[in-house]
């Protein structure tokens, strides 16, 4: 079911177009996360929704409540609406118990149950309501935060790259504890971001914005693995572009014959793969070469990063002597020696871009 409706959303700051007309629904209770890189429009789109902004044209409904069109807006303490920013913007000056109670009227009967109740929510120790926020840790910070957005108990939370000061053991941590958290609650959540990992492994639906136009929504697999254009691929992962020719639902390619995923189209065409669906067994320098019909070749290990459980290889390909080094992802333990001799093969198949 909709529950957040966006249509066509234009937004301009003098001549610089921030939004060129997005459009998008959100299902109640979902997860969804908007990337794309800086410039894109994200943060703007995100202000439009929470009412720090209006829009030059379009609409947002929020559960068929008209919020925002180019001739009206509600304001955005009336709108239901949780807002964490980046930093968490806690007060300094205040006790962790007056930031996390900061929208509750003070004469609100049950108001310090509450705020009790919201440290619980967000499993922080009710003794730090009586610290202020530079006795707290980054993680914590962010939670308090949470907390606030929560105590009114909003109908749709949004998260400015709430993550993104923290370390990478704890932005990982403190991430899984606000989805469980969030989906305990049921609330539907929009979580603008820059990391891409972030983004797939924290929400049910992702959107690429870029240059302030939705290139793509759909399930973190669907993008991932079927992106629209190559920009896109790129944005999401590292890949593998290269140029086939398309016969009965197979690619001709310095690959050799890979599948791909539109039996349809023949002819030139762009396919992608991801780098963990190439995989490589070492091989005697005089082994077979690619013979055209199968989808393994051979390759010379250039250079390989070595990160403990995984390792990145590069190798040049010996049917694409003039080609830059294809990239493989792998697990720590099979690296190769530089300079041996690979036999490589794909796993799954290859996505077409569309002309």
């Amino acid at each position: 079911m909709t529950f957040l409706q966006i249509r066509s959303l234009h937004k301009s700051y003098g001549a610089a177009h921030a939004l060129a007309g997005v459009s998008m629904d959100i299902p109640q209770g979902s997860r969804t996360a908007i990337v794309g890189p800086s410039g894109s429009g994200k943060t703007t789109l995100l202000r439009i929704l929470a009412g720090f902004e209006v829009p030059d044209a379009g609409s947002v409904t929020l559960g068929g409540q008209l919020l925002a069109d180019a001739s009206s807006a509600v304001p955005a303490h009336l709108r239901g609406i949780g807002y964490v920013p980046q930093d968490g913007a806690l007060f300094p000056h205040l006790r962790i118990a007056d930031n996390v109670g900061f929208g509750l009227e003070h004469n609100m009967a049950g108001r310090d149950e509450r705020i009790a109740e919201l440290m619980d929510m967000v499993a922080l120790d009710r003794a730090m309501l009586q610290r202020y926020p530079h006795e707290l840790s980054g993680g914590q910070q962010q939670r308090v935060a949470l907390a606030r957005a929560l105590a009114q108990r909003p109908q749709l939370m949004l998260m400015d790259e709430p993550f993104s000061a923290l370390d990478t053991g704890l932005r990982a941590s403190t991430r899984k504890a606000v989805t469980q958290l969030l989906d305990k609650a049921g609330i539907t959540t929009i979580l603008v971001t820059h990391d891409q990992g972030e983004a797939l492994s924290f929400a049910d639906q992702v959107g690429i914005m870029r240059c302030g136009l939705l290139l793509q929504a759909g399930t973190p697999m669907e993008l991932y693995l079927r992106p629209v254009d190559a920009g896109t691929a790129e944005f999401l992962g590292d890949t593998l572009v290269m140029q086939a020719h398309l016969t009965n639902g197979l690619a001709q390619c310095a690959l050799g014959r890979v599948a791909v995923d539109n039996k349809d189209r023949s002819g030139a065409a762009t396919i992608m793969l991801r780098p963990e669906q190439l995989q490589f067994e070492v091989v005697q320098a005089d082994a077979r070469q690619c013979t055209g019909d199968d989808a393994s070749c051979l390759g010379l290990v250039e250079d390989v990063d070595f990160y403990g459980p995984t390792c990145d290889l590069s190798v040049h390909l010996h049917t694409a002597p003039d080609q830059a080094p294809i990239h493989i992802r792998s697990a720590g333990l099979l690296a190769p020696a530089r300079g041996a001799t690979v036999q490589v093969s794909v796993t799954g198949v290859a996505h077409v871009f569309a002309d």
